[in-house]
């Protein structure tokens, strides 16, 4: 079959590479190069320069739906079109060129996590496995018939960064699944159980923000399902300076979940400043505390509690959270 790929993002790699190696690659369409960077180097996304190396053809429309994109699309005459993790919301009429089926690569076990964060919705949730799942594109988000997956059980130890990349790995065995059955006329198609449908709407900075008034768990899991966007963060009150300063938390986080704290113990309160990490109360039913031993000031790099220590101060008995909660 003729294969267009829409994909942007690094997940979407080691697919695009099964697909070429089947013979069946016709061109990579992706994102425009964008500026990235504190100097905005205008810089390809990662798949496109993959695709050079393969000697795939690329396209980098502004936008997909418009007319020269669409006539350049049915030009290339492909009889499916996949799509994973490209960016674009596509038009009715772009589902429509592929003689077959227009398909996506989503990242999680569909109709579990649609949306653009459904690989941190997965961790934050505490979800026993996630996976990958093909699907017909239909214009409601995440929602078309589904054609093959492929599960695979979360530890409970990953970060979304981990997590990526495992689904990367995985992603080119339904995939091919998917293909083969459809090339064969056979494919299954399974409409979703709009019942048990959660929705992840993409992440901003602002969420990163960590709520100590959840349980010990419920923090951890965010620390690890933000890493390595958009990060998580709180705020603590500077000795120097006498306002608050950001600092951002990084994994691994250590959970003590039956901690037992001085009876004045509120979410977001120090119990524990050393070498070791730093332990700071949670809030919950079950309460408990975490212990962070990577951080990050702002306008800084990342380093460990006894570096950050010696030029910073946060002593047992501060509270963290955000500036008006002091």
């Amino acid at each position: 079959m003729r294969i267009v790929m829409m994909a942007t993002g690094d997940i979407a790699i080691p697919s695009m590479q099964a697909l070429h190696e089947n013979g069946e690659l016709t061109a990579l369409i992706t994102q425009p190069d964008r500026p990235v960077g504190r100097h905005q180097t205008l810089t390809a996304p990662r798949i496109k320069q993959k695709a050079v190396e393969l000697g795939v053809s690329v396209l980098q429309p502004e936008s997909v739906r418009s007319a020269e994109a669409l006539q350049i699309l049915r030009e290339l005459a492909p009889d499916l079109v996949v799509v994973m993790a490209y960016g674009q919301i596509l038009s009715q009429e772009v589902i429509d060129v592929p003689r077959v089926a227009c398909i996506n690569a989503h990242a999680s076990l569909l109709p579990r996590h649609r949306g653009a964060a459904c690989i941190q919705a997965a961790i934050e949730a505490g979800d026993d496995e996630t996976g990958i799942t093909i699907i017909h594109v239909v214009k409601k988000l995440d929602a078309g018939d589904i054609i093959a997956r492929a599960a695979l059980r979360l530890r409970g130890t990953e970060t979304a960064e981990d997590l990526h990349d495992e689904l990367s790995v995985l992603a080119p065995v339904p995939l091919m699944q998917a293909v083969r059955a459809l090339e064969m006329g056979d494919a299954d198609r399974k409409e979703q159980d709009e019942s048990l449908m959660t929705y992840a709407p993409k992440l901003t900075r602002a969420d990163g923000c960590i709520d100590w008034s959840q349980p010990a768990f419920q923090v951890a899991r965010k620390i690890r399902a933000y890493h390595p966007w958009p990060g998580t963060y709180t705020f603590y009150p500077s000795v120097k300076s006498g306002s608050d300063k950001m600092i951002k938390f990084f994994p691994p986080v250590d959970v003590f979940a039956n901690m037992t704290k001085p009876l004045d113990a509120t979410p977001g309160m120090v119990l524990e400043a050393s070498a070791e990490g730093l332990i700071v109360s949670c809030g919950g039913v079950h309460g408990g505390a975490i212990r962070i031993s990577t951080l990050q000031p702002p306008g800084t790099r990342k380093m460990n509690v006894e570096s950050f220590f010696a030029g910073h101060k946060i002593m047992p008995g501060m509270i963290l959270g955000m500036p008006d909660a002091t």
